[in-house]
């Protein structure tokens, strides 16, 4: 087994190939119950229909078998799901009737095989509008997550940060529908690098200030938020937001550069864990997280480290796009037979990406039938005028 890669410095073709020997055998994890010392969400993507005659601008048209089919990969390896988030292209391919229509697919799922899931709430039913519109866009959605007896994840919104003058109109969005929820929630602070629009979250582009204003809307309402999941790629923020958190409001890592480190924790607390790279890492997080139930902090590291090139890889900027690579590995791991994405986003990353994520998820044993793997490597290559 060998193909032939292009070789690239910087981005930039040099002229060459070079031949690649992919890895003969996958890493074999057997999969197994839910853990017990982390509650760990896998963010999910979307699979779309290849056959749906759209354009970027048309209403996502998803696969819904096969959709549901990685949910259950992902339930039967002990992870939770982390339904309609920014992983499923919410907001970037996938719109509010699609993911309604996802959320009551899933949670249906859910409930038939007993796996655990949460589902995001946001307001992209608008474009732009005032804070009363956002409230109720807020509210529907809320609705029918609670509806569908999912767990609720309260994400930031577009409309919100377009219609708010200051922290004030975040403290009464937010403890609106915190009164309003039935169940305790998950709150998101999602970062400017995942959605530019985000910028000045919570009401300040001073991160200092940003975050106090989170953390009152917490105080205010501490029986009511479950937890918070913060995306802002900086280990050392998140640290401090949960030593700063009430008593039982858990901190789940959204941090795609740093994990690790972070769910193993250290002599003051640990982070659970709700991310989008566990959409390809799923069975491997899961056995690592396994490890850390034991009370082995160095073999959960010695799993999930060599992990951390490839998420890096994935998420490098512009981050929002790492959705592209979280498929193109789905599909070379055999969870979907095409790489065509909701919106045509499989166009969004570069071949020089696409070869580094294949080399780096293969070294890692990601790939359940690495000849086939190889097979798609190569006819993906084909198309970029590569031959092997």
């Amino acid at each position: 087994m060998t193909i032939r890669l292009p070789e690239f410095k910087d981005g930039s073709f040099q002229g060459g190939f070079r031949a690649y020997e992919p890895r003969s055998e996958p890493l074999v994890v057997t999969p197994g119950a839910p853990f017990a010392s982390r509650t760990v969400f896998s963010a999910a993507h979307v699979v779309a229909d290849p056959y749906a005659d759209g354009s970027p601008d048309a209403p996502a048209a998803v696969d819904w078998d096969a959709t549901l089919a990685f949910r259950r990969h992902l339930w039967s390896h002990g992870l939770g799901v982390a339904e309609a988030m920014d992983t499923a292209q919410r907001g970037m391919g996938l719109d509010w009737a699609g993911a309604a229509e996802l959320i009551r697919r899933s949670a249906a799922e859910a409930k038939a095989v007993g796996g655990r899931i949460a589902c995001g709430v946001g307001t992209d039913q608008l474009t732009a509008g005032s804070l009363a519109e956002v409230r109720a866009a807020y509210e529907e959605q809320l609705a029918l997550v609670e509806a569908s007896g999912a767990q609720a994840i309260l994400m930031a919104s577009r409309a919100l940060a377009a219609a708010a003058s200051g922290p004030e109109d975040y403290l009464e969005v937010y403890g609106h529908l915190l009164r309003q929820a039935t169940e305790p929630v998950i709150l998101h602070w999602l970062g400017p690098m995942f959605d530019p629009a985000l910028e000045g979250y919570w009401g300040s582009g001073d991160l200092d200030a940003a975050t106090d204003t989170f953390l009152d809307v917490i105080a205010a309402h501490p029986d009511k938020v479950e937890g918070i999941k913060v995306s802002l790629l900086d280990a050392g923020r998140e640290i401090g937001v949960r030593r700063r958190l009430p008593q039982g409001v858990r901190c789940y890592t959204g941090d795609d550069f740093n994990y690790p480190e972070l769910i193993a924790g250290d002599g003051q607390g640990f982070s659970h864990a709700l991310l989008g790279i566990f959409d390809p890492l799923g069975p491997l997080a899961a056995e690592a997280v396994r490890v850390l139930d034991t009370g082995n902090v160095t073999g959960f590291r010695e799993l999930l480290d060599p992990t951390v090139e490839l998420s890096r890889h994935l998420f490098q900027a512009p981050t929002r796009f790492y959705k592209t690579g979280v498929v193109l590995l789905a599909w070379l791991a055999g969870h979907q037979s095409h790489f065509t994405m909701v919106g045509g986003l499989q166009s969004a990353r570069s071949l020089p990406h696409f070869v580094r994520a294949y080399e780096l998820a293969d070294g890692l044993g990601l790939f359940p039938d690495p000849k086939l793997a190889e097979e798609r490597m190569k006819n993906l290559l084909s198309l970029y005028g590569v031959n092997q």
